[in-house]
């Protein structure tokens, strides 16, 4: 009877009555608690690993992290990178001033660089004369050089022992992408009939539109086909790296309206935009005209100082040496052959 009392009495002070159903399941019979668990159940186990996977979302785990590479700020290696170009002989204002990205050029990376450049056999002296003809090295990286060293091998035929000649020659070739330049420039020289491109390849780093094509479109419009024009660059390529405004026009006004040439001498003879109008192309038909002598180009402006003026003095008042003439040197026949 007393614990019937004190029964009642828990569950009239209890602020949560025994109709609870947490507190019936402790009272349930166990052939009642199989009964189909609710929702609720199938989302928070009962076990206390469950509870604590449950209640605290897990984190993926840790990546394994690289040991943290101290960052370079190339503002403040300006003074070191000083230094160091000033080791090799190059003054880091200037080459700044040339190419201004080299400013952000960390000196890990320009030692990384050159470094790679002497790998190949290049001195301190050859790497003076790169950077200051090409600065943009500085900026560039050996993943990016290594395809130009590739190309020139394997594609333009350059032969490993010529290989540092052809790049001292033409510093800016490191500088050029393989795939948007060299190689387009290098289909479009085979293409017009240059035959061994290895010995011109200081033009390979130019554009074909703006510098090829203008240049033989300007021989088109003087007076020459397509045809001849291409013969013309086919047979001197270097005609590709003279300037129109101050080589081409001057030097042809020369040749029509003071020399009075034909046009088919320049085509047997392209090499004549070679030479200096100042320095040899006048002095040189000066003289001739004062002495009454007509020599054909090459006689003209190929011979050296002496020589030219032994022939002046023998063929005064006589005529153009003709191709029988011991006058008429070998040079001479060797470019004066027709277009086939």
């Amino acid at each position: 009877m007393k614990e019937l009392l004190h029964l009642h009495a828990t569950n009239a002070v209890s602020p949560y009555p025994l109709s609870k159903p947490s507190q019936l399941s402790r009272s349930k019979p166990s052939h009642l608690s199989r009964s189909k668990p609710s929702p609720s159940f199938l989302r928070f186990s009962s076990s206390p690993a469950s509870k604590a996977s449950t209640s605290t979302p897990r984190k993926p785990p840790k990546t394994p992290q690289l040991p943290a590479v101290p960052h370079e700020d190339p503002q403040s290696q300006f003074p070191e990178k000083a230094l160091y170009l000033d080791s090799l002989g190059l003054d880091l204002l200037d080459l700044v001033d040339a190419h201004p990205p080299i400013v952000s050029a960390s000196l890990s990376d320009i030692k990384s660089t050159l470094d790679f450049l002497r790998s190949f056999g290049f001195s301190t002296a050859d790497l003076r004369r790169l950077c200051s003809m090409c600065p943009e090295l500085l900026t560039s990286t050996p993943a990016n050089i290594l395809p130009v060293f590739t190309f020139l091998l394997r594609e333009a035929r350059v032969e490993g022992r010529n290989l540092r000649r052809v790049i001292l020659r033409r510093p800016r070739l490191l500088a050029c992408d393989v795939r948007s330049r060299l190689r387009p420039t290098l289909y479009f020289l085979q293409t017009i009939g240059v035959e061994d491109v290895s010995k011109h390849t200081s033009l390979l780093s130019c554009s074909v539109e703006d510098k090829f094509v203008p240049r033989i479109e300007y021989i088109q419009r003087i007076g020459f086909s397509r045809r001849d024009a291409l013969s013309m660059f086919r047979r001197f390529p270097q005609l590709f790296c003279y300037s129109i405004k101050e080589n081409f026009e001057p030097k042809f006004d020369y040749f029509v309206v003071e020399m009075g040439r034909d046009l088919k001498e320049l085509k047997e003879f392209p090499q004549y935009f070679s030479f200096s109008l100042e320095n040899r192309i006048k002095p040189r038909h000066r003289m001739c005209v004062e002495k009454g002598v007509c020599f054909p180009l090459p006689i003209m402006l190929k011979t050296n100082d002496e020589r030219f003026r032994i022939r002046l003095e023998v063929c005064i008042g006589s005529s153009p040496p003709l191709r029988s003439s011991p006058l008429w040197s070998v040079d001479t026949e060797s470019v004066q052959h027709s277009d086939e």
